[in-house]
C-alpha cells in the first residue's frame, strides 16, 4: 500500500506482476526462466523485495521508520516495534533473499543499494504483531482504507488491488485451493500468521506456527475454513 501511495500503480506494476507464480514463496527460478523477468507478484519474497525498494526515504532507517509509522496508523496499534533479534537472524541467514536482491538489481527491477533495500525488507519482516494486530489490518482493508474514525488513509482502489492480490497470490502456491476452501482475501506469513478480509464486515487474524509444505499455517487454514462454514462469510 505504501509503495502504491509513494509511486502510483503504473510504476509499481512495471516492476512486479499481478499473477500467481505456481512456485514456493522463496523460489528464485522464474526470475531467470520467465520471459517477464520480474517477480510474479508482491506476495512472494522476490516481489516483496522489489516493493521494499520502492519505499521513499533518505536511507534505510528513514524508509523503515515510514513503514513502521504507516503500519501503526492503519492497524491503530501504536505499540508495534521491531524485534531486533529476529531482524538480526533474518539478516544473517537470508542468503537466498540476498541472492534475489542482487538478481533483481542486475535485471534493472530494483535500483539503489541492495543491502539497504534488504535491510528495509528484513526489518519489515521482523515487526512484532499479535493476531489482534493483523485482524485490525484486515478490518482496515475491509473498510476500504478507512480508520475506525472514518478517516480515509488509502483509496478504495488501492485496497481493491491489495485484496485482489491477497485472494489470488496471498497463500503462495496454494492460493487457488485456499480460495475454494475458505474463499476470503488472505495473506499468510511463514511465522504462522494469516490475515483474512471479509469485505465491508471484518478482519480476521489467526496464528499457529505449525506450517504445511507450502509455508502456510495448518491449524490456521482449518480454523478459517470452519469459521467461514459457521458464519457463511465467503465472498463466493
Amino acid at each position: 500500500m505504501l509503495a502504491l501511495l509513494d509511486n502510483g500503480e503504473e510504476f509499481v506494476f512495471s516492476k512486479v506482476g499481478m499473477d500467481a507464480s505456481g512456485d514456493s514463496f522463496n523460489s528464485i527460478k522464474k526470475l531467470e526462466t520467465s520471459s517477464r523477468k520480474k517477480p510474479y507478484n508482491p506476495m512472494i519474497n522476490a516481489g516483496a523485495i522489489a516493493v521494499s525498494s520502492m519505499i521513499k526515504g533518505s536511507d534505510a532507517d528513514n524508509k523503515f521508520s515510514r513503514l513502521l509509522d504507516f503500519f501503526k496508523l492503519i492497524t491503530e496499534d501504536f505499540n508495534l516495534e521491531l524485534n531486533n533479534a529476529v531482524y538480526q537472524s533474518e539478516s544473517e541467514t537470508g542468503n537466498r533473499n540476498r541472492s534475489m536482491g542482487y538478481f533483481l538489481k542486475s535485471g534493472g527491477i530494483i535500483t539503489g543499494d541492495v543491502e539497504e533495500i534488504l535491510s528495509v525488507y528484513f526489518r519489515q519482516c521482523s515487526i512484532n504483531v499479535t493476531a489482534k494486530t493483523i485482524a485490525k489490518l484486515g478490518l482496515f482493508l475491509a473498510r476500504d482504507g478507512k480508520l475506525s474514525t472514518g478517516e480515509e488513509i488509502v483509496t478504495p482502489k488501492i485496497c481493491r488491488i491489495v485484496k485482489a492480490l491477497m485472494l489470488t497470490c496471498g497463500m503462495y502456491d496454494s492460493s487457488g485451493e485456499f480460495a475454494v476452501r475458505v474463499g476470503l482475501p488472505s495473506k499468510s506469513g511463514v511465522g504462522g500468521g494469516i490475515i483474512s478480509v471479509v469485505p465491508n464486515k471484518m478482519g480476521i487474524g489467526v496464528f499457529s506456527p505449525g506450517l504445511d509444505s507450502r509455508g502456510n499455517s495448518l491449524a490456521g487454514i482449518c480454523l478459517l475454513e470452519d469459521l467461514c462454514n459457521e458464519l457463511k462469510c465467503r465472498i463466493f
